[in-house]
């Protein structure tokens, strides 16, 4: 970070170092699986809550939602919307569930309702969604800190990821609950910090923000109309539905968290305080995104220089006839990602920067680490428990966790350095996540809910969602010549259609079932001799 001034470097470092050291200091107590795992039990249910929301606040929140803000509007906060009813369903069903089953994974359940083939698919989606998550969030912090530093993305990621797997495996579950709770006040004040600068530099002040905002509908929540074609008020409301349901009701991340309070009644307090808290802010977020566009569009050079340097990055030899060429027909969702780092690198004063460039690092760690804490618990205990060495010793559980955790921190950064390149880090992570996340919540609302489902209905009905979401997510790759076989709905349905599919498709396989083997009773009692 050589071109930072001192005052920004201490910073930085000394933020580093200290998120190294609560490892350090936690590592004392991690002799066990069960405290790495789940803390023994005995944290507060507040540092949860804000634990929880430190999660929910990654750098896909702190950098993509103003990108998508900036870019078009408000349709996104739907997301957040939804928060509240899913929160509900979790706190009335899910909690008391987890708490009563006593397990720490949150897949152990589905075999027992529909036989190993459930768990291993869950398992298998919930470890694809927590790489795709991991890496979008590796890709969005090294997008901005490129910006600020001048090194390759690649180098940072590294670099960063080094310090959360440190941290991570050292400390386990306390450390990343506490370093979250930390994390989660410095992005916060960060993220005000920068929305301070940008309003105070704005000439005209909130008033000029809003009337520019207003003239180009930034502050549209998406069309009410009752379309699925496009992202529509609607869609996005579905989508976040499910989505924080899964979130809340099935992600390891937030179902291990459950397990570390000391009773049914703080895992809920705990639920409901990040529900409290990420509702305004995310909607600052956004807000932030719509000062940024009203200061870029009273700023006509910044906002050149912004296009152009995503000009060069598409066209690294061009030549500049054509970079300014291509400049000219960038428009602002093209160039959303990258406004807030510029806005950082040349207005945020000496000092601020260094506290921004934490709150953005806090953005990522905090979700990589519980990420990468998470899928090292599911993989020992429904991988290599269930299907390799069921008895382990206490040493042995340990060393698998620290392999485990370190394994999936090292998967996160490549996943993280494939996404090089991309236009919005927040549309890959909601497509990759819609894509993983469908069928292990509608396999689980299958077996939560229906209790008369068995093995062979649940199998059939996951088999025809899977044909769904994939037909959903890659038949508009079909040619020209097959285009009446595209799927015609907005890409967050997939999430919606594929949990859907295999839930109802569940139930109605079961009464169909249950309808046959009446008839063929009542066909016994006709024919006592059959």
């Amino acid at each position: 970070m050589k071109s930072l001034p001192v005052i920004d470097l201490i910073i930085v470092i000394s933020y580093l170092v200290g998120m190294v050291a609560v490892g350090i200091y936690f590592s004392r107590k991690n002799t066990t699986a069960d405290q790495f795992t789940k803390a023994s039990g005995r944290i507060p249910g507040w540092a949860i809550g804000i634990s929880i929301y430190a999660t929910f606040l990654s750098s896909n929140t702190f950098l993509g939602v103003p990108g998508k803000a900036f870019g078009s509007n408000w349709n996104s906060f739907v997301f957040s919307l939804s928060m509240p009813l899913a929160a509900w369903v979790a706190t009335k069903f899910f909690i008391p569930f987890y708490r009563n089953t006593g397990t720490v994974s949150a897949y152990t359940h589905l075999e027992e309702r529909f036989g190993p083939w459930a768990r291993t698919y869950a398992v298998a989606c919930f470890l694809l969604t927590q790489l795709a998550r991991m890496g979008s969030i590796f890709f969005g912090i090294a997008l901005s800190l490129q910006a600020l530093t001048g090194y390759p993305m690649s180098t940072i990621m590294i670099v960063v990821g080094i310090c959360i797997v440190l941290y991570t495996v050292m400390g386990g579950m306390e450390a990343v609950i506490w370093t979250e709770v930390v994390q989660g006040v410095v992005k916060t004040v960060g993220a005000l910090v920068i929305l301070y600068l940008v309003i105070s530099g704005m000439d005209g002040g909130i008033s000029r923000i809003i009337d520019i905002g207003k003239a180009d509908d930034k502050f549209s929540l998406g069309s009410f109309a009752p379309d699925f074609t496009q992202s529509s008020f609607w869609v996005v409301l579905l989508y976040g539905f499910f989505m924080n349901l899964n979130n809340f009701g099935m992600d390891q991340n937030y179902v291990q968290r459950y397990h570390t309070t000391t009773s049914i009644k703080e895992a809920a307090n705990s639920i409901w305080l990040c529900v409290y808290l990420y509702l305004p802010v995310s909607l600052m977020f956004f807000v932030l995104g719509s000062c940024l566009f009203a200061y870029y569009q009273s700023n006509p050079d910044l906002l050149h220089v912004v296009q152009m340097q995503v000009a060069v990055e598409r066209l690294p030899n061009g030549t500049p006839e054509a970079l300014q060429k291509l400049a000219s027909t960038l428009g602002a969702a093209d160039i959303g990602d990258k406004v807030m780092p510029h806005f950082m690198v040349t207005k945020v004063p000496v000092g601020l920067l260094g506290l921004i460039i934490a709150a953005i690092m806090s953005a990522a760690m905090s979700t990589i680490s519980s990420g990468m804490n998470a899928s090292a618990t599911v993989f020992m205990v429904d991988i290599y428990q269930r299907y390799i060495k069921p008895e382990m010793s206490s040493k042995q559980s340990m060393t698998l966790l620290y392999i485990a955790t370190t394994g999936f921190g090292l998967l996160g950064m490549v996943t993280g350095i494939a996404m090089i390149g991309v236009k919005s880090v927040l549309d890959v992570w909601w497509l990759l996540s819609g894509i993983f996340a469908g069928g292990m919540l509608g396999l689980f609302l299958l077996g939560i809910i229906s209790r008369n489902t068995k093995n062979a209905e649940a199998l059939t009905a996951t088999l025809i969602g899977i044909i769904v979401i994939i037909w959903m997510t890659f038949s508009k790759q079909l040619p020209d010549e097959y285009a009446y076989l595209r799927n015609p709905l907005h890409q967050n349905m997939v999430m919606v259609v594929g949990t859907l599919t295999i839930f109802l498709g569940g139930l109605l396989l079961t009464r169909l079932k249950g309808k046959a083997i009446e008839i063929e009773k009542e066909a016994l009692a006709d024919h006592p001799s059959i």
